[in-house]
């Protein structure tokens, strides 16, 4: 026996019990958390405080809707240990990476504003509210953005993650209660059913649409977190190359074939730990997209039940949100609430820094010959050239990030207008979200081989898919029409 079949047999196989799972969840729960402090936070709190229950019927519909979108890079990267990226490089003159490039120089500032100005709402309210010291946003906005990536580039923030998995834990623990205490009434609740566009709604209605559970541009973010996570097929693909298991991919010079894996030549022991991978992903997904959903829901019903009607605008937006937990509990709830908001922002934040930065990287690694020969950005694979080199992938990725803090402070400090900020970010995560959920479909259904039953997706994953890209494109060019040409939306 070689070597390299000795790496194939002698794979670790990852326990399958309740317990390991937990353990090794990673890529879903931080795109869940990507989400939830904005979107959840923010935007949820502000539509049942302007509307009441009216938007209700949005959260199922951007859940159900854009479900596939995210799954699909899961299962992509999961079933040929490469990313959607590497996917989009075999495109017609790589267009959909020069597109996601784009919009991703363009996310890393206006959006990067829109997440870290709720965590700088927090730090604001919370200075003001237990020193008496108002301070401009954007100052913590600049602390936070140059706290979070001195972590990121440093390596050492796995303290930091876990103290912000804590705190979301008592934020998510915290809200449930509180709702459980003063659930919303049953009335409330029809509105997931009633489809109502109140006059003015149409940008929080848009930024639902958007970032609810995430944005869908953040599914790229969590494919190369998956392959760089380097478990199940991730882990193995370059044994499978360097065995002819598998085509060599070159992004300048393969078709999309040549990412495809044949599960049927792999050993047995492999197959199976590629399967529990497999698996591993797609429960660890789906658990994130649960639990953001509820607490999505609940932060809407929540304001509807305790602060509407209120603008929910201004510096102080998190007060006016706080006054969910201090009027249902008591004021004592309010440094609870303070505790797990601010985790739940900094860590959106934290996690785009590095995120949008990553997939620039990706894209440039899969654009340029000479970023190819210099990819990679774990701290493990660079050398002195890796670090030397401007045009490496981790030195762009590097530059990246501190364009994304030097522009969206600069964003922040300019509009002053912390609500409006969110939500116009979260609007534009919608109207670049088709385009993205389409080639997600697309390269999953046309890389995984059909016969691999273990991979492809079924029969309903496949109807289901293409119908959610239909509607979904369907509303995001509905609601553009709505706000260029005053069409009106299902009724008011």
């Amino acid at each position: 026996m070689t070597d390299k079949d000795d790496v194939l047999e002698s794979l670790p196989l990852p326990e399958m019990t309740p317990v390991g799972l937990a353990r090794q969840f990673g890529p879903g729960l931080i795109l869940m958390m990507t989400g939830i402090g904005t979107s959840h936070l923010v935007t949820a709190p502000v539509a049942g405080g302007r509307f009441e229950f009216a938007l209700l019927w949005a959260i199922p519909v951007a859940y159900i809707f854009k479900y596939y979108g995210f799954e699909m890079a899961f299962r992509f990267t999961n079933a040929t240990g490469r990313s959607m990226l590497d996917a989009y490089s075999t495109a017609w003159h790589k267009w959909p990476v020069w597109y996601v490039l784009i919009t991703t120089i363009l996310q890393a500032a206006l959006g990067q504003a829109g997440r870290l100005t709720a965590a700088a709402a927090v730090a604001y309210f919370f200075s003001l509210y237990y020193f008496g010291v108002d301070v401009d946003a954007y100052i913590f906005a600049l602390v936070i953005g140059v706290l979070s990536v001195v972590l990121i580039l440093s390596g050492r923030y796995s303290l930091v993650e876990l103290v912000t998995k804590i705190c979301a834990g008592i934020l998510l623990l915290s809200t449930v209660a509180v709702f459980l205490r003063s659930p919303a009434p049953l009335s409330g609740m029809a509105h997931f059913f009633i489809f109502e566009t109140p006059e003015g709604s149409w940008l929080i209605l848009a930024a639902f649409l958007g970032l609810l559970p995430t944005g869908m541009d953040v599914s790229l973010q969590a494919s190369e977190w998956g392959k760089a996570k380097k478990a199940g097929m991730g882990r193995i693909r370059d044994h499978l190359e360097h065995r002819g298991l598998v085509a060599r991919f070159d992004p300048f010079s393969s078709s999309k074939e040549d990412l495809s894996v044949d599960t049927s030549k792999l050993p047995p022991h492999a197959l199976e730990y590629c399967q529990r991978w497999f698996r591993i992903g797609l429960w660890d997904f789906r658990v994130g997209y649960i639990i953001s959903f509820v607490i999505a829901t609940i932060f809407l019903a929540l304001a509807a039940v305790w602060i509407y009607p209120s603008e929910v605008e201004g510096r102080a937006v998190i007060g006016q949100i706080a006054q969910i937990f201090t009027k249902s509990v008591g004021s004592w709830m309010m440094i609870v609430f303070l505790a797990g908001a601010f985790a739940a922002t900094f860590s959106t934040a934290f996690n785009y820094f590095d995120g949008w930065p990553r997939v620039v990287g990706a894209c440039c690694r899969n654009l340029f010959r000479k970023t190819a020969a210099l990819s990679g950005i774990a701290h493990d694979d660079l050398t002195d050239e890796h670090r030397s080199k401007w045009y490496s992938e981790f030195n762009i990725y590097r530059i990246t990030m501190f364009y994304s803090l030097i522009a969206s402070v600069a964003i922040i400090a300019g509009v002053g207008r912390p609500v409006w900020l969110v939500l116009i970010a979260s609007a534009l995560a919608f109207f670049v979200a088709p385009i993205i959920f389409g080639l997600n479909l697309y390269y999953c259904f046309t890389v995984i081989p059909k016969q691999d039953r273990r991979f492809y997706p079924n029969t309903f994953d496949t109807w289901f898919g293409w119908a959610s890209l239909v509607i979904f494109t369907g509303m995001t060019v509905i609601l553009i029409a709505a706000r260029i040409f005053g069409i009106e939306l299902f009724g008011s």
